[in-house]
């Protein structure tokens, strides 16, 4: 009947969640045991498509617009989808480890004399991660913080 193929849909719905929830779990565990994004490991639609099996259409439908109710807070599912970046010793990081170390830095630059993009790969590049200064310049702009110049004017 009609009702029951609702009754079966909503389940499979559910067991599909659920199946893409305990993989995102399993490649970001130390995120969530510390809520930390410095332990925010790459991870794009592909890594989950292939470990269970479904399609990359069917990942984002369902991570789309929703919410996991975390111990330190809500999470945007899609928050936890990023892209890779090498550092010196070949570990891969995730590029929002790189942006909120850039946050950082600009946060406790010399207000009266901030950092420009070049000082920023200087000083990423001093901690290890070698980044070009317009993946600098991008990555500033997506966090919504303006140039060096702005920010002195600011100050």
């Amino acid at each position: 009947s009609g009702a029951q193929w609702f009754v079966n849909a909503v389940k499979q719905r559910e067991d599909t969640m659920m199946r893409i929830m305990q993989c995102i779990v399993g490649i970001q565990h130390e995120y969530f045991i510390r809520g930390d994004i410095k332990y925010l490991k790459p991870m794009v639609l592909k890594n989950i498509s292939e470990r269970i099996g479904l399609d990359i259409s069917t990942i984002s439908r369902i991570t789309g617009n929703k919410y996991a109710d975390t111990p330190f807070g809500l999470i945007f599912l899609k928050k936890l989808f990023s892209e890779g970046i090498a550092d010196k010793f070949g570990e891969v990081v995730s590029n929002k480890v790189i942006q909120s170390l850039l946050g950082d830095t600009i946060g406790s630059e010399n207000k009266m004399n901030p950092y420009t993009d070049q000082d920023l790969v200087n000083i990423l590049s001093l901690k290890g991660y070698n980044i070009a200064r317009r993946t600098v310049s991008k990555y500033r702009h997506q966090m919504q913080l303006p140039t060096a110049q702005i920010r002195a004017i600011w100050a």
